[in-house]
């Protein structure tokens, strides 16, 4: 590995265990560490069990930018919460309302050449600046900032070629959606992405902020860009450009895996209901009436983003069946739009204003109505996301999505120069943004005398006992190809209030896919000592949250059989005690149904040595049939499930290191 890409040269700087040969477990240092409040409750929680002293990694954040809506006590009381932990722990706090995470810490911490993990599957956002960037379970996290690396299988690499400049009308997120058209929702497993080539002196920072954030729908570990002149620009724009380094691939380096997209060819694109790889061109589907547009979100947070979608609107009015909804992404990002004239041209056009968060992205309000397209700027569309069961959300551009808001249908965003006689509006950006930091509160020096603010609703999470060597379980789900988080543990303004409570967040547990499963699960916990779940490729993609693994442990859940799984979702299991085996014989799905009982014996034994592990599977008519399952866990996995969890494990550690309080 003489000539290194950019992705190798980030792993090589930080390995601190094993060796970089794709599909090895490696351990790396991680410099940074992001969290956001939907799962920094749990890891706060869990910096609480560990007895973590103080923070041991560069720069930690928690973010409050998902759980804004205080319909009651619960929400109020987790910002006091983590307000708290982030003193107690030394971590910066970023109170609510002052930005979503990604684009934030971009513009006040990123800085090329470090690593960083994130309680956020979109963290790969951090990418466009150069940086290897993670998103992983909340306990992956907690380890990481007591100074633990973290683990991960090394992934293979794909070179992605980009060469060209976009043409009017087409942005980043028509690059995105291409790579999701090519590839689909699970073709970048066991990837970093990483981007090169002469089409990169065309994209901002920000634009390639909005192609690595939405690389997590790729299922891919994270997205990479080089460090150059343009990352420098951006760090100037923020009074940062001293953190700017260099950081770029050696030339005559090599790809395990390659692709090119030529930005000339490109055109207007959009993902229909219910997946991000299910991509067309907006052509193809235009003309259909729509109810609803909402702009912002991680997956395009840049102030061209909203710029563009003001010039498009300046001086007209949006359609009068059309709720026009803005979240911007920023305190920071509002002063600046309202420097260039983007919040006037949007508020006059009809534009709601929202705070600056996630908002609808995560189902925390903005849930459009029933049976009609929503059209969102942002990076997911997974069935009742949106708070909405019978949700039409589709994802697209700013450009699309604002021409969209003055029709009232799906428009390509081209036709808007015959239907207004428009030109494609060029942004320029400012040689130095507004800068605002004032809601961004740094950790005391030394904060273990801080008392943790608990309200009734936040509950110390329960000891994890080890897997026992004999169960014998029903099977509560059988479930097909690409079940997500958002189906494991529903996110939106119902849910996420209970992040931090684990008896009640663990009644909505597989609600999207079988309402029956948390009494059921209840009755099997008491009466079989637990239960498995069945299902098939790509099982828990999507989002990072932890809470999809630990309230199905809290129901009792042992394991779970599938053919293979999402990266974080597998990890999380391992973490929380679950049992994560893999057909070796698809066809054996068929062997097994829901109501049957598996058998398994001797599970210690077979899980510590490697042997394939024997499920004997009882009908309901008292047959019997029986299937061999693996499980690709590392060595320093096998040891954290034999202990009952993460948590254990670290504990462990972190007193004998004295870091514990």
């Amino acid at each position: 590995m003489s000539k290194l890409n950019v992705t190798q040269k980030l792993i090589k700087e930080h390995l601190l265990e094993g060796e970089m040969t794709p599909g090895k477990e490696i351990g790396i240092k991680i410099d940074q560490a992001l969290l956001q409040d939907a799962t920094g409750t749990l890891v706060q929680l869990e910096l609480e069990a560990m007895g973590l002293k103080k923070a041991q990694t560069e720069v930690a954040v928690q973010y409050v930018d998902h759980n804004l809506l205080q319909t009651d006590f619960k929400n109020a009381d987790d910002h006091l919460f983590l307000h708290s932990a982030a003193e107690r722990f030394g971590l910066w706090y970023s109170r609510p309302g002052n930005g979503v995470s990604h684009p934030v810490h971009m513009q006040r911490f990123g800085k090329p050449g470090k690593t960083m993990v994130g309680s956020d599957s979109h963290t790969p956002a951090a990418g466009s600046l150069g940086m290897l960037a993670i998103g992983t379970g909340g306990l992956d996290v907690a380890s990481a900032i007591a100074g633990q690396p973290y683990f991960v299988k090394m992934p293979e690499v794909m070179g992605v070629k980009l060469t060209g400049n976009l043409p009017d009308w087409v942005s980043a997120k028509d690059v995105i959606l291409e790579m999701l058209r090519r590839y689909d929702v699970k073709g970048g497993v066991g990837k970093v992405i990483e981007y090169y080539g002469d089409g990169l002196k065309n994209l901002s920072a920000m634009d390639r902020h909005v192609i690595a954030n939405m690389g997590a729908e790729l299922g891919a570990t994270t997205t990479v860009f080089p460090s150059d002149e343009e990352t420098k620009r951006f760090l100037k724009s923020q009074d940062r450009e001293s953190d700017w380094v260099e950081l770029l691939a050696d030339e005559g380096c090599e790809y395990e895996y390659h692709d090119e997209i030529i930005l000339d060819d490109l055109i207007p694109l959009i993902a229909l209901p219910t997946s991000p790889g299910n991509v067309v061109p907006v052509s193809e589907v235009a003309g259909k009436s729509i109810s609803q547009v909402v702009i912002g979100s991680s997956a395009n947070p840049g102030l061209r983003d909203f710029w563009i979608a003001g010039a498009i609107v300046e001086g007209k009015s949006v359609n009068t069946d059309v709720s026009f909804d803005i979240n911007p992404t920023s305190r920071q990002m509002i002063q600046n739009m309202i420097e260039n004239r983007a919040f006037a041209n949007l508020i006059k056009a009809g534009a709601r204003f929202h705070q600056s968060g996630c908002m609808g992205c995560i189902g925390m309000g903005q849930a459009p109505a029933s049976g009609t397209i929503s059209l969102r700027t942002m990076p997911r569309n997974f069935p009742d996301r949106s708070g909405t069961k019978d949700d039409q959300v589709h994802l697209c551009s700013p450009e699309t999505a604002a021409a969209s808001a003055l029709t009232g249908k799906i428009t390509d965003p081209r036709d808007l120069e015959k239907l207004y006689d428009m030109k494609y509006p060029k942004f320029q950006h400012p040689e130095i943004e507004i800068i605002n930091t004032d809601m961004l509160v740094a950790p005391p020096e030394d904060g273990t005398n801080v008392e943790l603010v608990k309200g009734p609703n936040i509950k110390s999470l329960p000891h994890i006992d080890p897997i026992l060597n004999e169960y014998e379980v029903p099977v509560l789900l059988k479930m097909g190809d690409n079940v997500s988080t958002d189906e494991i543990l529903k996110a939106g303004a119902e849910v996420l209030p209970f992040r931090s409570n684990l008896p009640e967040i663990s009644k909505y547990a597989f609600t999207v896919i079988d309402e029956t499963y948390y009494d059921r699960a209840m009755d099997t916990k008491e009466s079989h000592g637990g239960h498995i779940v069945v299902a098939k490729d790509n099982y828990a993609q999507g989002s990072s949250r932890e809470h999809a693994a630990i309230a199905p442990k809290y129901l009792g859940q042992v394991a779970v059989i599938a053919n293979s799984y999402a990266r974080i979702a597998w990890q999380n299991l391992v973490n929380f005690g679950i049992l994560p085996l893999e057909f070796i014989d698809i066809s054996d799905y068929e062997k097994i149904e829901q109501a049957d009982i598996v058998k398994f014996e001797n599970l210690q034994r077979d899980i510590k040595e490697r042997n394939n592990i024997k499920v004997v599977v009882k009908k309901e008519n008292g047959n019997e049939e029986t299937f061999e399952t693996k499980h690709s866990m590392s060595d320093r996995q096998i040891q954290v499930l034999l202990k009952g969890g993460i948590i254990n494990e670290f504990k462990e550690k972190l007193e004998q290191k004295d870091l514990t309080a």
